[in-house]
């Protein structure tokens, strides 16, 4: 059996004592009637990274998380590898000088679309006061572990180094969420349930709190669910446009699109059970949905297709956002602290330098990231994919060429 049992939740995976402490808090606070901890899972704020959570009565915005509606978009391109293999470098160099990351705008043309139409911004209260800001971000990726990558067909056992055959289609992959819309209606509701203003600042919270949980069938949980599907909408229309941005620096057509969530909440039946399942990093699969799952930028990703069977109901039907982290960003890239006058990292397990040479010699383009992105800071994705093989197909596996993200000292308060 790829999953073993935590009480009467199904767990995927190897997880420390704090992670599955979450996932029960979690369900025994809400008495959900089902739940199950991914793969890639491990320790997130008050619900684990990769839990998913199925209440019949409440919606949960620490279960879906600050950056509401984070997910993936990945479209097939009619290029070849060998189309771009000589320009590989200048287009991973356009794409770091056109595309937005961090807070700010590169280009200082604000995106316009029709969701900024939508009734919700004038209907649930709070809203119109995050227009702006929302306006203003629409197209920027952020920072952490959001990326724009370019990748490339490949056979299932490739790993890094080996070469990429001329014929392989080359991809567009990209990874970000809501941005400051998303951070600020999240932040919002959590102290509306908590009994404070909507724009309070909120004081320091532990990461081990229990859920907020707010009735589904309450004025507040209504207003959440509709405020968590306007900021779905605004983080998809930001990955099409940074998707259609990268096309028109490749020069290129998309022939096939794979596009989801893995921070966000959906009305589902399980088990008879009408209810809500809250996935933070976890990607909705059902039978026939396809999902893309990225790796670390030294890994590949992969897009799949959900398997029914009973190891696709244990987890709800839902499968890994990524690899998962094994350690975190201060292990990795150390602290930041002053020394003449700079700001700069110290105490880092990471060699960030020594990651940059290895990608380059190994062929693949990186412009931007520090140290808390570096594969090391990962799993192995074929590693927590085994976990979950009975409940999906894999359909394509796709290899780095190009890794595009902020730079290391990029600030941006909406990160992750």
């Amino acid at each position: 059996m790829p999953y073993s049992m935590h009480g009467r939740f199904a767990i995927f995976g190897e997880h420390d004592a704090d992670t599955l402490k979450q996932l029960r808090v979690c369900a025994e606070v809400g008495d959900a009637v089902g739940a199950a901890l991914m793969a890639d899972g491990h320790k997130g704020y008050s619900q684990p990274i990769g839990g998913v959570l199925f209440y019949d009565r409440y919606i949960s915005p620490s279960g879906v998380g600050y950056d509401i509606a984070c997910g993936n978009k990945a479209v097939r391109t009619d290029l070849t590898f060998g189309d771009i293999k000589a320009a590989k470098g200048k287009l991973a160099d356009e794409i770091f000088r056109q595309v937005s990351f961090g807070i700010g705008r590169k280009n200082k043309v604000r995106v316009e679309h029709e969701l900024f139409d939508d009734p919700t911004w004038t209907d649930v209260p709070y809203l119109l006061t995050l227009k702006q800001l929302a306006q203003d971000q629409l197209g920027t990726v952020g920072a952490g572990n959001h990326y724009v990558d370019l990748m490339a067909e490949v056979t299932s056992n490739w790993k890094l180094g080996d070469p990429i055959p001329d014929t392989a289609p080359i991809w567009v992959a990209v990874h970000f969420g809501s941005r400051g819309f998303g951070h600020r209606t999240a932040s919002g509701f959590l102290n509306l349930a908590a009994g404070r203003d909507f724009d309070d600042r909120a004081p320091g919270e532990s990461m081990d709190q229990p859920p907020t949980l707010i009735p589904v069938d309450s004025e507040m949980g209504q207003a959440y669910i509709a405020a968590m599907r306007l900021a779905g909408r605004y983080a998809y229309a930001g990955r099409d446009y940074v998707v259609e941005q990268v096309l028109r620096i490749l020069g290129a057509k998309a022939t096939f699109t794979v596009h989801n969530h893995h921070n966000y909440a959906w009305p589902e039946e399980h088990g008879g059970v009408k209810g809500w399942a809250v996935r933070k990093g976890a990607t909705p699969l059902f039978p026939g949905q396809m999902g893309f799952i990225g790796g670390s930028m030294g890994d590949i990703a992969v897009v799949v297709r959900g398997v029914d069977g009973d190891e696709a109901r244990a987890a709800l039907y839902s499968t890994v956002h990524g690899s998962g982290r094994v350690m975190s960003r201060t292990q990795a890239a150390g602290k930041w602290k002053r020394q003449g006058g700079k700001r700069v990292r110290v105490g880092g397990a990471i060699d960030m330098e020594a990651v940059r040479r290895r990608l380059a010699s190994a062929g693949v383009e990186l412009r931007g990231a520090g140290a808390d992105e570096a594969p090391q800071v990962y799993r192995p994705l074929r590693h927590v994919l085994g976990w979950h093989a009975p409940t999906m197909e894999v359909l394509y596996v796709l290899a780095p060429v190009c890794v595009v993200m902020a730079e290391a000292d990029e600030y941006d308060p909406y990160k992750d």
